[in-house]
């Protein structure tokens, strides 16, 4: 997922789309657990895509934390 695809959602959206994530997140751990993943660089672009929306989730409440 790119930034420009981040900015375009809504919070709601982000929020939904982190804790779909945490979910797959913690299934490829699982399967990483028992031997059964065979796409291990999902795992990094998952960890790496909850990171980008956890950022411009934090930008868009400081922002909003700023204007108030």
């Amino acid at each position: 997922m790119k930034a420009a695809d981040i900015r375009a959602m809504s919070d709601d959206q982000i929020r939904d789309e982190i804790l779909s994530l945490k979910k797959e997140q913690f299934n490829l751990r699982f399967q990483q657990a028992t031997g059964q993943l065979e796409n291990t660089a999902r795992v990094r672009k998952v960890r790496r895509t909850i990171a980008r929306l956890k950022t411009a989730q934090n930008s868009r409440a400081s922002t909003k934390k700023g204007e108030g």
